[in-house]
């Protein structure tokens, strides 16, 4: 009874662990209820520098960008996260891929490189609850991630 009960306790633990806390959890559900602000450029109610659109896919400059060349590839359907996509997005996303090679060839970065990026949930630091895909060039971007965090862990 007592290694069923610590068994029980260590799985709960590790389930916490590695979920989202409850403030992340209610502020994402809220957004969720609510319009995303690519829906409303997509809509023309926020103003955005568009790079590309068609009638799946718009591209444009974010707020704040972190390289001179940073756009945001987006879907006009929106996908909470890659965690919600279903085989039947699989064409749609595939083909935000090809706007962004496409993007990132006329705007000059292809040759010299680029990073894709799609942040998924708190830890990666996703805010906007629309599947979005960054194309981040015209500088060297460093490390994905922290390198630190993985130092002798070989």
């Amino acid at each position: 009874m007592q290694r069923v009960l610590a068994l029980s306790v260590f799985m709960l633990i590790s389930v916490s662990a590695f979920s989202q806390s409850q403030e992340y959890q209610e502020k994402k559900a809220e957004k969720l209820s609510q319009k995303s602000p690519f829906e409303k450029i997509w809509d023309g109610e926020l103003p955005a520098e568009v790079v590309y659109k068609d009638e799946e896919i718009i591209a444009f400059v974010p707020l704040r960008r972190q390289t001179p060349v940073h756009f945001l590839v987006v879907p006009k359907k929106r996908i909470a996260t890659i965690n919600d996509m279903t085989e039947e997005d699989a064409l749609l996303v595939g083909k935000m891929f090809l706007v962004a090679k496409n993007l990132a060839k006329e705007y000059g970065i292809a040759e010299t490189g680029y990073r894709l990026a799609i942040n998924t949930n708190e830890d990666s630091g996703q805010s906007v609850f629309h599947l979005h895909l960054h194309l981040l060039g015209g500088a060297k971007t460093g490390p994905m991630v922290d390198q630190k965090i993985m130092e002798g862990k070989n």
